[in-house]
């Protein structure tokens, strides 16, 4: 069976990253059982997760589990779209992936009242005299990524403009589809679905998520995978997170 290296469920998602929540539909879709380990973060071959071990295979990052998916195993998760539909479906994933997901690390790590209620809490298990100084290593170390990447460069208020822009494609692009190409989900559904999910997570406080629950037909979208795929009951009300992670 498939070894999937998570955070854990957090923000009533089934994890706390939108890669592991990606990667977990991925696998879903393609029929594979897997079972979850949370304590692998410390072995991530790039520091970073999602990864899978595979029989014996370790495969690290969430589209190259796709691309180890479609390999190993033959399935196709674009099937039955055409050639524009593919390059459509990779052009909005990497959308979300690269542009809009900086935008959610941005209003969850340098929002300091998002952070304390959320992001600080992944620290909960760290030694309390080092605590504090954990979270605020890892949170300078988050803001000086930002910032050399570019996009932490821009206010708040330039963050949530970018990240509508990218809320308002979604919305239409997915228009009143059950699913983003049509009535079977495709490989960008996954990744597509992890960012919706994320941005109206009710444990953050963000014009993003505000502008998501705007979108009916991305509510909606949510909501369908989230009791398909999960069997989760989507949060409606804003509660504390207690328990919070991110990647």
């Amino acid at each position: 069976m498939i070894t999937l290296y998570t955070f854990g469920p957090y923000f009533g998602l089934p994890d706390g990253s939108p890669f592991v929540t990606k990667a977990m539909m991925l696998l879903k879709l393609a029929g594979l059982p897997y079972a979850e380990d949370r304590g692998g973060y410390g072995r991530a071959p790039k520091c970073k997760l999602p990864y899978i071990e595979d029989d014996g295979e370790i495969v690290a990052d969430s589209t190259f589990i796709r691309f180890h998916i479609e390999k190993k195993y033959g399935f196709d998760f674009d099937a039955g779209l055409d050639p524009a539909q593919r390059a459509a479906a990779w052009a909005i994933e990497k959308m979300c992936e690269d542009h809009l997901y900086l935008a959610l690390l941005a209003v969850r790590w340098l929002d300091l009242a998002n952070f304390t209620k959320g992001p600080a809490r992944f620290f909960d298990s760290a030694p309390a005299f080092v605590r504090p100084l954990v979270r605020s290593y890892v949170r300078r170390k988050v803001a000086r990524n930002l910032i050399a990447q570019g996009f932490g460069r821009h206010s708040q208020e330039e963050i949530a403009i970018l990240a509508t822009r990218d809320i308002d494609a979604l919305a239409v692009l997915l228009g009143d589809k059950t699913f983003l190409m049509g009535a079977k989900p495709c490989a960008a559904d996954a990744t597509v679905f992890a960012f919706v999910a994320h941005m109206l997570a009710p444990a953050f406080d963000t014009p993003i998520r505000t502008a998501a629950e705007g979108r009916a037909n991305l509510v909606a979208y949510r909501d369908r995978i989230m009791q398909s795929y999960f069997g989760l009951a989507p949060q409606r009300e804003a509660k504390e997170a207690v328990e919070v992670a991110d990647a």
